[in-house]
């Protein structure tokens, strides 16, 4: 995302313009969207939550820091947000079906079977693991943050970031092992 036109959006909205808000909301709503749903692995509570940081940071704009990127800002309040909702609802996450789950766009009927079964497989693995581990998988290979990027999202160190991917991958293969063997 673009940082320069970011900032300009922000000052637009903090001088008025309702307009520069509304395409804040445009680029970033799916992304706080996924994002939410790779933690709390429902889609109503994924639309809420991307609802209710909007709502935030519409409210909190003030606090923001343009030294920083908008984008780690923005994604910080939607994980922070999720993470909230996870401890109210005494839960880690549910392990459910979802039929919305994209497949491939291949023509071959057989290889979308097989890609959303696996998909499913991949995004069930990932819901049984501990939240910490789906933010930090969630951040790097879906929302394709930067260790930097995740660091700033999660208020910690580049080495931490590394350190707790590491591990989250370690657990995400274990759960997924059974795939492994399949395949090779």
């Amino acid at each position: 995302m673009d940082k320069d036109n970011d900032q300009a959006l922000v000052e637009g909205f903090r001088n008025g313009d309702r307009a520069a808000f509304a395409a804040l909301v445009s680029r970033y709503q799916q992304p706080i969207y996924n994002a939410a749903y790779r933690v709390l692995g429902n889609p109503d509570d994924a639309a809420d939550i991307a609802q209710s940081v909007f709502l935030r940071v519409a409210e909190k704009l003030d606090g923001y820091d343009p030294r920083f990127k908008f984008f780690s800002w923005l994604y910080r309040i939607a994980i922070n947000e999720s993470i909230d909702l996870l401890r109210r609802n005494g839960r880690e996450a549910p392990l459910e079906e979802d039929e919305n789950m994209p497949g491939a766009d291949s023509a071959n009927p057989e290889w979308q079977l097989g890609e959303a079964q696996l998909s499913r497989r991949v995004q069930g693995a990932l819901m049984g693991m501990k939240a910490d581990d789906r933010i930090v998988i969630t951040l790097r290979h879906f929302s394709e943050c930067s260790y930097r990027e995740i660091g700033l999202i999660l208020d910690v160190d580049e080495k931490t970031v590394k350190s707790r991917l590491f591990e989250a991958r370690g657990r995400l293969r274990g759960l997924l092992k059974d795939l492994q063997d399949t395949r090779t």
